[in-house]
């Protein structure tokens, strides 16, 4: 993309690579994304709808999302693109943002970009990619952004789960309907030709100019010439591969699953150098390596990005999800309070004051009208709902669940079938949330 060598924003060296296990505390929600530049700043995303901008341990918030984040993508340093559960894809750039350069009609699964050609890349869980032409970057008084053209990619039968480009230009993307295809340009329109046929839904791919690598829902891990032919098979009995991530300085290979592992892989040997279970509890959903490849950043069910060392990863016991566990163990607590942790500690805290998850804390919710917590970003619906949150209109809430019973709401779907599960929630949260 021209001008993009002359982006404002400097980003100073997160300390990596350094032979210790080390972790970044500050997101409010599970970690759905990372990325690294290639100065090493590291940038996440949250479930708390916020991108964390990374210099030692204290972040820089990048807000702009409505909804959960779970896909961040830095092309070079000081261009931040971001993708979300409210369907938009946003860009930060020149110390400025964020602007926003695509909307879906679903949720966005990954974000790709290719400096040279100027093209930048999003798949949706609408079933399709939108692809930017010729888009370019300005710096100077005031940063401007521009796009010449943009394309809505049609031909995945389900969720476009990934999304890539070869360093000739090629666009590849990865669906739940199983395949992996490559989108060719003849006088600019855009046709997929699929070059594999998994049998489950692909769900993480990695793109370069020998070979591709994917990761799918029966924890297949292969990898592919670019014309489809298998050149590795690194499928383990673990289920589903939710994240990978390539450095080409050390040729290797992250793959993170659902039960928790991350296996490493040297692309020169192929084979597995390492197999290390980070946690016990929950999915592996992000991996980032630093640029020099010598530490892995992993995010999951936990508000904290984990770093260990490549080099000693089997010296230490899988710590994710020990420190900040939503996965506590359920007959350790009365009903109310296990109803509350598996529906509601996502994204609400109990606690008075700010709160970094993505929802407004439930102190003193009962006899609250909704739509008033100060500071919070609503939903309109929520801003000009006249709700009095109470035993009746909580209990309604989850037992219609909140697409019904506030249509238009932020909130996730969650519904508690059991007439005495939500009476025991209500009455937690009648004892957890009174003001002192």
């Amino acid at each position: 993309m021209r001008a993009l060598a002359a982006l404002l924003l400097l980003l100073t060296t997160l300390p990596v690579g350094a032979e210790e296990f080390t972790t970044l505390k500050g997101h409010g929600g599970p970690i759905m994304g990372l990325a690294v530049a290639s100065d090493g700043r590291l940038v996440s995303a949250s479930f708390d709808n916020s991108v964390g901008l990374w210099d030692g341990a204290e972040p820089q918030w990048l807000e702009g999302h409505e909804a959960a984040v779970v896909a961040v993508h830095v092309p070079m340093p000081g261009m931040i693109l971001s993708g979300g559960d409210d369907f938009r894809v946003l860009m930060w750039f020149g110390g400025a943002g964020p602007v926003e350069i695509a909307r879906h009609q679903g949720k966005v699964a990954a974000i790709a970009a290719h400096a040279e050609s100027g093209r930048i890349a999003s798949a949706s869980w609408d079933g399709s990619l939108k692809l930017i032409l010729n888009s370019t970057i300005e710096t100077g008084a005031q940063d401007t952004f521009e796009m010449s053209d943009e394309r809505h990619l049609l031909g995945h039968q389900s969720n476009v789960t990934d999304v890539g480009f070869g360093t000739d230009g090629a666009l590849y993307s990865t669906s739940s309907d199983g395949t992996l295809r490559v989108w060719e340009d003849s006088d600019g329109s855009f046709s997929p030709r699929t070059i594999v046929r998994h049998g489950f839904g692909i769900n993480q791919m990695i793109v370069t100019d020998r070979w591709i690598a994917y990761g799918a829902v029966d924890g297949g891990t292969r990898v592919v010439t670019p014309e489809g032919d298998e050149i590795a098979d690194f499928t383990l009995d673990r289920r589903p591969i939710l994240s990978m991530d390539y450095n080409a300085q050390t040729g290797q290979i992250a793959v993170g699953d659902g039960h928790g592992f991350i296996m490493i892989i040297d692309t020169v040997t192929w084979r597995i150098t390492r197999d290390f279970r980070a946690t016990r509890q929950g999915p592996v959903w992000a991996l980032a390596f630093s640029p020099d490849g010598q530490t892995i950043f992993a995010g999951g069910l936990d508000d904290v990005v984990y770093a260990w060392p490549v080099a000693l990863l089997d010296t230490f016991d899988g710590t994710m999800g020990q420190q900040r566990s939503f996965l506590r163990d359920p007959d350790s607590m009365p009903n109310g309070e296990r109803q509350f942790m598996r529906k509601c500690s996502i994204c609400h805290a109990l606690e008075a004051g700010p709160s970094r998850k993505a929802g407004p804390t439930l102190y003193g919710v009962f006899g609250r009208p909704a739509g008033a917590v100060e500071g919070y970003f609503y939903s309109d619906t929520l801003t000009g709902s006249d709700i009095v949150w109470d035993e009746t209109t909580i209990d309604a809430l989850f037992d219609e669940g909140p697409d019904h019973y506030i249509p238009g709401s932020k909130m996730p779907m969650q519904v508690i079938a059991g007439a005495q599960d939500r009476a025991d929630l209500v009455a937690f949260l009648r004892s957890a949330t009174t003001k002192k």
